[in-house]
């Protein structure tokens, strides 16, 4: 990132190619939608080339372009003026000696743990993703969100609670 903050623009397409994946993974997990998720991760590295200057250098180059993924998710948000239906657990890969019925339940669970994710509030989606999916630390999701570490902590804890909750109420 430091040599695109100093004029060398080609190599913005080598970030792009390392972190588009898992950008990507972040908003479907959100939004619930490719062709959105894929527009979100194009918006992002606009906004990186546009404020490329404001890149000093101090911390991670995933924190400082996950702020920016949170807040193209926030204006995207406003300007649908609609609640992100989530979705996107990654698919779990079948293990050996796996029967057709253990198959079966985990894909079944895996459903109703991704129905519960979408009917978490917006926030608490945000904050699962960023700490369980993405596998940013306290520090950084508080960087990401402006907030504290402690803060950050108890919106995870409060997030995971919300989550088992619902799926609680799925599963009975």
């Amino acid at each position: 990132m430091l040599k695109v903050c100093s004029g060398d623009l080609d190599k913005l397409g080598l970030l792009f190619e390392r972190h588009k994946t898992a950008l990507f993974g972040y908003f479907y997990r959100i939004t619930g939608r490719a062709e959105i998720s894929e527009d979100l991760v194009q918006n992002v590295f606009l906004r990186i080339l546009r404020y490329r200057s404001q890149f000093t250098g101090d911390g991670r180059f995933a924190t400082w372009m996950y702020h920016i993924a949170h807040n193209v998710c926030a204006d995207h948000f406003k300007k649908m003026g609609a609640r992100a239906t989530g979705g996107g657990f990654s698919s779990v890969t079948q293990e050996d000696g796996e029967t057709p019925e253990v198959r079966l339940l985990i894909d079944e669970c895996l459903q109703r743990a991704e129905e519960a994710l979408g009917q978490l509030r917006a926030d608490q989606r945000e904050i699962l993703v960023l700490s369980r999916y993405q596998g940013l630390n306290s520090r950084e999701i508080g960087q990401i969100l402006g907030c504290s570490v402690g803060t950050v902590r108890v919106r995870v804890f409060r997030a995971i609670t919300s989550l088992r909750q619902v799926y609680a109420e799925l599963e009975g």
